[in-house]
Order: C-alpha cells, then sequence, then structure tokens
C-alpha cells in the first residue's frame, strides 16, 4: 500500500505523542487517529504505568478519543496512525472501530500483528480489513524506542 498525503504528518504528531509518553516514563509510542478531511480527531499515548491500565495503549487512547469526538464507534474514513506496528490487542480495536486505514512507522518483531508476528489487519476471515501502510518514519520511531530502552537498561 502507498504512503497518502498527510500520512508523514500523522506519523510526526503520534511521535510528539510518544515523545510525551516517554517524558512521563511511558514507553514511546504514540498513536492519531486523523478524519477522512486531514484533521485529527484523537491522539493517544501510552498511559499503562500512569493509570495501571493494561488496555492503555496508544491506540486503544487514540480510538477512544476520536469515537468520543466523533459521537460514534464507528471511525469510517479515518486512518490511525501510530508510531509501532500495533499488538493484537491495537490490531483489533482498529478493525472494531472501522479506521480505513492503519499507517504505522516501525515494525514490532516481538508484537506485531499488522504484518510481522501476525496480520491480524488483512485477516481475510474478518468482515473489515483496514489498508495498512507501514514503515512512515520507521528510523525514526525506532530510535525513539531503543533510545528509550537503551536508557531503562543504563538505570537499573
Amino acid at each position: 500500500m502507498q504512503v497518502r498525503p498527510g500520512d508523514v504528518e500523522a506519523v510526526r504528531r503520534a511521535l510528539e505523542e510518544a515523545r510525551a509518553a516517554a517524558a512521563a516514563g511511558e514507553v514511546p509510542i504514540g498513536a492519531v487517529v486523523v478524519a477522512a478531511d486531514g484533521t485529527v480527531i484523537g491522539t493517544g499515548r501510552n498511559e499503562r504505568e500512569t493509570t495501571q491500565d493494561p488496555t492503555a495503549h496508544a491506540e486503544v487512547v487514540a480510538i477512544r478519543a476520536a469515537a468520543a469526538r466523533v459521537g460514534s464507534w464507528r471511525l469510517d474514513g479515518c486512518t490511525l496512525a501510530v508510531t509501532l506496528e500495533p499488538c493484537p490487542m491495537c490490531a483489533g480495536a482498529a478493525w472494531l472501530s472501522r479506521v480505513d486505514r492503519v499507517v504505522f512507522g516501525a515494525w514490532n518483531e516481538e508484537y506485531g500483528a499488522a504484518g510481522s508476528l501476525w496480520d491480524v489487519l488483512r485477516d481475510r476471515r474478518l468482515n473489515h480489513r483496514p489498508e495498512v501502510v507501514a514503515g512512515v518514519l520507521a528510523d525514526e520511531c525506532s530510535a525513539l524506542l531503543s533510545e528509550f530502552f537503551a536508557s531503562r537498561r543504563t538505570e537499573h
């Protein structure tokens, strides 16, 4: 799938969320939901440590915010942009919210569910399969995660 106008900017905005997560001591993953007209309607960052909520992944936080803003769980026409390939839970949330596209930066070889370890989003058995665009600003997204975990290893 191809990168569209606005995808790079959406991942840049997700990177801002990821940096804010890191500053709060969270794993630096950020996400945004962008409406068809290019308006950001939901933002999210990892909040698991802050909230002690195992479902507070960046994607879920952003999807919840977007659904609240538009007043519907159906996010038809929207793009979910995230700094790291979604895990199975987040891929499921993207599928269930009916986003049209999922755009992500870095591959998640350990938990990825958008093409690396699993491919939940494009499973033909599902009734909705969003377009998946991988590798947008991948180096920048990967570097942020690598730096975060490297700094954690030196602290402990």
